[in-house]
C-alpha cells in the first residue's frame, strides 16, 4: 500500500558554488580519497583515471543532498552538453559512489540527463529515460516517456550559468565514455535508471497515478482540463523567473517557475519573443536518483507539454516513407525552419487553455 506523502522543500534561485575552478577539481579528488567509488557506465569504466582526466570540473552546486559537479560546455554532430559527476548523500551525510552522467539541452530548452545510447550504422540515439506502452489507432506501441530525463526545475539555472563560463568545444567521444550502450532496438533505460523510480512508486503517486492534466477530446486544445488543486497559481505561486536566451527562439526569454495551487506540483513556463510554451510538471520531493532526476513522476497528457519546435518529418526509414510528427494533426505551423526535422508548434500552443491563461495572467501583468 502507498505510504504517506514523501517529503518536499520550496528551493529557489539556486546557484553554482562560489569556488574557483582548482577548489571544485580538490572537493571532486578529495571526496574519492575518502572513499567514494568512481562509477563510470561507458568505457570510462576501463579507466577511470583517465576519464577524469579528459572530463575535468569546474563548477558545482547541491541540491537535497545531491552533489553536482560539472565540466565546461561540450558538444558533437547531434548534442549540446555538460559533463557530470553527481554524488548522493547517504543518511550520515556521507558519499559513497560518484556517477558520471551527461547533461543536454533539448528544444525545450530544458537540461535533460541522457539515460544511455544506441550506435551503429543505421543511426546515433540517446537514450530518452523511462518507457510507457501507448496507444494509438494502429495499435499499442512502447514510447520513451521523455519528462523522465528532465532535470529538477530547481537546477536548470545553475546549469544554465555552469554552460555559459566558457566556449563550448568539440568532443565526439563523450558519448562513449560516459553512457552506457544498448542494443540496437534498446529504448528502455537500464536498472539502474528504473528500480529507484519503481521503488518510488510504489510507496507513493501524485494524483493517484492519475494525470493531473488531460483532454476530453484528444486533438481539440479547447477540451485541456485539469484535476481539482492542480491548476498552476499565476496570481500567488510564481517562485522564480529565470532569463536567458536563445537563438531559436527569437532572443531574450524568461522561464517562470510556478505552483500548482495544492502545492503539490511546479510548472515551467518559457517565454520568448516567438513563443509561449510549458514543460512537464514536477514534483517538489526531494529524492533524487543517481542520474540527479527526481525519482516520482507527474502524469500529464503531452499533448499540453509541447515544446515551441517539435518533430515533424517524413521517416524515409520506413517503407513506404510515414510520417512522424509529435504535433496534433492540423496545427502544425512552419516546417523545416530552422531545422528540417521539425516544425513549428506554434498553431497548437497557442489554442491551449493553459497559454492563454498564462499570457493573459502574467505576462499582460
Amino acid at each position: 500500500m502507498p505510504t504517506a506523502s514523501p517529503p518536499t522543500a520550496l528551493v529557489h534561485d539556486l546557484q553554482l558554488a562560489d569556488l574557483t575552478t582548482r577548489q571544485v577539481s580538490s572537493q571532486l579528488r578529495q571526496c574519492l580519497a575518502q572513499g567514494a567509488k568512481l562509477q563510470p557506465a561507458g568505457v570510462g569504466r576501463e579507466d577511470p583515471d583517465e576519464l577524469l582526466r579528459r572530463y575535468p570540473v569546474g563548477s558545482a552546486v547541491q541540491l537535497f543532498g545531491a552533489h553536482f559537479w560539472l565540466g565546461d560546455m561540450r558538444h558533437d554532430d547531434f548534442l549540446n552538453f555538460l559533463v557530470a559527476y553527481v554524488g548522493l548523500e547517504d543518511a550520515r551525510g556521507r558519499i559513497r559512489s560518484i556517477h558520471p552522467r551527461l547533461f543536454y539541452k533539448d528544444s525545450s530548452l530544458m537540461w535533460r540527463v541522457a539515460s544511455h545510447f544506441v550506435s551503429n550504422e543505421d543511426e546515433h540515439w540517446i537514450g530518452k529515460g523511462d518507457v510507457r506502452w501507448e496507444t494509438r489507432p494502429d495499435g499499442e506501441y512502447l514510447s520513451s516517456a521523455e519528462e523522465t530525463t528532465n532535470l529538477p526545475f530547481e537546477l536548470q539555472g545553475a546549469l544554465d550559468h555552469a554552460s555559459r563560463k566558457k566556449k563550448s568545444r568539440r568532443d565526439p567521444e563523450a558519448v562513449h565514455w560516459i553512457l552506457r550502450e544498448g542494443s540496437k532496438d534498446r529504448t528502455q533505460p537500464f536498472a539502474d535508471f528504473v528500480r529507484p523510480r519503481a521503488k518510488a512508486a510504489e510507496r507513493f503517486q501524485i494524483y493517484g497515478g492519475k494525470p493531473v492534466v488531460s483532454f476530453r477530446k484528444k486533438g481539440q486544445p479547447a477540451t485541456m482540463t485539469y484535476a481539482k488543486g492542480f491548476e498552476p497559481d499565476f496570481a500567488k505561486g510564481i517562485l522564480e523567473v529565470l532569463e536567458g536566451g536563445s537563438r531559436l527562439y527569437g532572443g531574450a526569454l524568461k522561464k517562470y517557475r510556478i505552483l500548482s495551487k495544492n502545492r503539490q506540483i511546479q510548472y515551467q513556463f518559457v517565454a520568448s519573443p516567438t513563443h509561449v510554451f510549458v514543460n512537464h510538471p514536477q514534483t517538489l520531493t526531494t529524492e533524487l536518483t543517481t542520474y540527479g532526476t527526481r525519482t516520482l513522476d507527474v502524469m500529464a497528457d503531452d499533448d499540453a507539454f509541447v515544446p515551441g519546435f517539435e518533430y515533424h518529418f517524413m521517416d524515409e526509414a520506413t517503407d513506404p516513407p510515414t510520417l512522424h510528427s509529435q504535433i496534433p494533426e492540423g496545427y502544425v505551423g512552419v516546417v523545416g525552419d530552422p531545422d528540417p526535422e521539425r516544425a513549428d508548434a506554434s498553431p497548437w500552443l497557442e489554442a491551449l487553455p493553459i497559454v492563454q491563461q498564462f499570457r493573459r495572467q502574467v505576462l499582460r501583468q
